[in-house]
């Protein structure tokens, strides 16, 4: 289990995390998303003990993880722009990450980058922006970490090998109970495989839970009213956006979706239909609640 209590931290006079609060089950696939700037990247480096909070706590498995060589050696973080030694080879950084990680797998090492079609003898400096996206993953997942810390991972992969390392996590995760905790921009990438989602804005955490209950949760409805009228209908529901296109009405409300369905029949309107939310519709609906809205930044 990873542990954040209270997290706060600040880069001179400029807040990246403010009091962030999140449990991270172990075996579970974590998304953390969040507009530009929420402190998504500060947080995994928090996490993976790289970065210190001001304040706050963080742990894993009830052990604090800054300067705790023992917990850090279980953490694999993969950047969003990954640094290599200069002049390095894929052979030369397995070298390297065997001395650190002692349950580093070497026969899957050699296997994946043959899988992956990447040469390990060739130098990284050499590579594209994917493989090296490639290279990063092939070493995390050979490490043995319990924990892998993925910033923006899929950035820069083809489909065929974001796919792969899709499948790569998800069967760590079946087979070695692993935990990755992965940030990204593409809400779809998140929505295909996670089991639970955080979400971070403006360096607070707004929610974090399970993808499926969060869904459950926050309904999108078309609605044409009958002779209630559309406020009348809508007085008892949690609304937290209306859309209207002549008659139709759009609404994306909070609660549960039996007793929602229930209210919106008993008014009796001329039409309703309960629609499924994307990821990336629970995302705008959240933040648009606090304050962040596409519709107030073009004008």
């Amino acid at each position: 289990m990873i542990r954040a209590q209270a997290v706060h931290k600040s880069f001179g006079s400029t807040p990246a995390l403010d009091s962030v609060t999140a449990e991270i089950r172990t075996g579970s696939i974590y998304g953390l998303i969040g507009s530009n700037g929420a402190g998504k990247s500060t947080f995994l480096r928090i996490l993976a003990g790289i970065l210190r909070p001001d304040s706050g706590s963080v742990t894993i498995d009830d052990q604090p993880v800054f300067e705790n060589p023992e917990i850090k050696s279980r953490c694999f973080m993969i950047s969003d722009e990954p640094y290599f030694f200069s002049g390095c080879t894929p052979r030369d950084l397995k070298e390297y990450y065997k001395t650190i990680y002692p349950h580093f797998d070497e026969a899957r090492f050699r296997s994946l980058m043959n899988n992956f079609g990447l040469d390990e003898r060739r130098k990284i400096r050499t590579f594209s922006k994917g493989m090296k996206k490639q290279v990063s993953v092939i070493c995390a997942v050979s490490s043995g970490a319990d924990y892998l810390f993925c910033d923006e991972t899929f950035d820069g992969l083809d489909p065929v090998a974001r796919q792969a390392v899709k499948s790569l996590f998800a069967g760590d995760v079946a087979e070695f109970c692993a935990t990755p905790v992965i940030a990204s921009h593409n809400l779809r990438e998140l929505e295909d495989f996670c089991d639970c989602i955080g979400l971070l804005h403006r360096g607070g955490i707004l929610f974090s839970r399970d993808l499926d209950d969060m869904k459950l949760n926050i309904q999108k409805i078309q609605l044409i009213p009958g002779d209630i009228p559309a406020p009348e209908i809508l007085r008892d529901l949690d609304v937290m956006d209306t859309q209207r296109s002549g008659r139709m009405l759009t609404v994306t409300v909070r609660g549960n979706r039996a007793e929602t369905e229930a209210r919106l029949r008993a008014a009796n309107p001329l039409y309703f239909e309960l629609l499924p939310l994307s990821l990336e519709e629970i995302f705008i609906a959240e933040t648009e609640v606090n304050g962040y809205d596409a519709r107030k930044l073009i004008v």
